[in-house]
């Protein structure tokens, strides 16, 4: 039995090789290959430079989190579009986000997609400047920087 298995990966391994569209076996899973807008340039800004952008008003922060959560606490300014409804909320705050700042997306923790999905979707839609802050809430908070409740 052992034998059969092993025989069976062989195969799988070799087939996966010589596909065209093969799974790799070895890949950048970092932070920065993960979040790639269209170009393949990295969307991610450091919490170092987000709070520099905050506190020099040159930044508006988009919660991609649902509105409960953006409710419960969010980065003090921030708007509130969620991912789930972001066709009903961007046709809402679509004035808000033209200027000269830079339009930083976020949720919450390590592996949440929101933010990467709003930001190419913002991009999509004609905006350039956008970065994302990887699990943004969280760093924001522990960073011990201004948030705000309700909305």
């Amino acid at each position: 039995m052992p034998a059969i298995i092993a025989v069976a990966c062989l195969i799988g391994l070799a087939v996966n090789q010589f596909r065209p569209d093969g799974i790799a076996l070895v890949g950048d899973w970092s932070q920065d290959a993960r979040f790639l807008d269209a170009a393949g340039d990295s969307l991610v800004v450091s919490i170092e430079t987000a709070e520099q952008l905050f506190r020099q008003e040159r930044a508006l922060f988009v919660d991609a989190r649902s509105q409960r959560e953006y409710a419960a606490g969010h980065i003090r300014g921030a708007l509130s579009i969620p991912w789930q409804e972001v066709d009903r909320y961007f046709i809402e705050m679509v004035d808000r986000l033209e200027g000269p700042h830079t339009i930083i997306t976020y949720c919450d923790g390590e592996t949440c997609d929101l933010s990467h999905d709003l930001a190419l979707f913002l991009k999509e839609m004609g905006f350039e400047n956008v970065r994302v802050l990887v699990n943004g809430w969280t760093v924001w908070k522990q960073g011990g920087l201004p948030t705000d409740e309700g909305g």
